[in-house]
């Protein structure tokens, strides 16, 4: 049987919402965020959960622990679902880097699988992160529901992996704040049932 693996992004934080690198930094969730968190908790509470895994980043722990509210199951913190790192770029605007670091930024956007933003991480290192995530899962393999709470980053590499594709393929998977995907997983095959829904956040609005 397979798993049913429910992956959830964490809600709004003011650096989302003001376009900054974000990466490994520890905001909390603003209020729009604490909204999505509910709604989304909402979404889930119809789903028969086994246990949650969150990021231990304050906005992702925040996020399960609202759903957990409503859907009361297990939750583990797991700090290999962190957001990738983007060093000294974490809480700068894109323009805010181009205009203080342009060479750094430029070897990263050249190579942004192997290179890295200073003191950051690169997309090879969240890789191998979210690999060991995965197969420590699959070694627990069983017929459960699992919803998992982590960030964009992981979560696209995490679906890029259960699916045998490329890691260059990862930035073609959108995944939005609060936004639900779903993945069918065996251990010989995944199938992706789900991708970034949102429908239930209009209400935000």
């Amino acid at each position: 049987m397979p798993i049913n693996l429910f992956l959830a992004r964490h809600g709004e934080t003011e650096l989302n919402a003001a376009y900054r690198f974000q990466g490994q930094s520890d905001p909390e969730l603003n209020q729009t965020g604490l909204n999505q968190a509910r709604f989304l908790a909402e979404r889930l509470s119809v789903i028969s959960l086994d246990r949650i895994i969150s990021s231990d980043l304050r906005r992702a722990q925040s996020t399960a622990e609202i759903i957990c509210e409503r859907n009361i199951c297990p939750l583990r913190i797991d700090s290999d679902l962190r957001e990738i790192s983007f060093g000294s770029w974490e809480g700068l605007t894109y323009a805010e880097i181009q205009a203080l670091d342009p060479q750094a930024l430029n070897a990263w956007e050249t190579d942004w699988i192997s290179n890295s933003p200073p003191g950051g991480e690169n997309l090879l290192s969240l890789e191998k992160r979210m690999q060991g995530f995965l197969e420590h899962l699959k070694e627990e393999m069983d017929s459960s529901t699992i919803l998992i709470v982590s960030h964009g980053g992981p979560l696209q590499v995490l679906i890029c992996l259960a699916l045998g594709l490329p890691i260059r393929e990862y930035w073609k998977f959108q995944i939005s704040t609060a936004s639900l995907s779903e993945i069918h997983l065996t251990k010989e095959w995944a199938s992706l049932k789900s991708l970034n829904d949102t429908c239930y956040l209009k209400k935000c609005k």
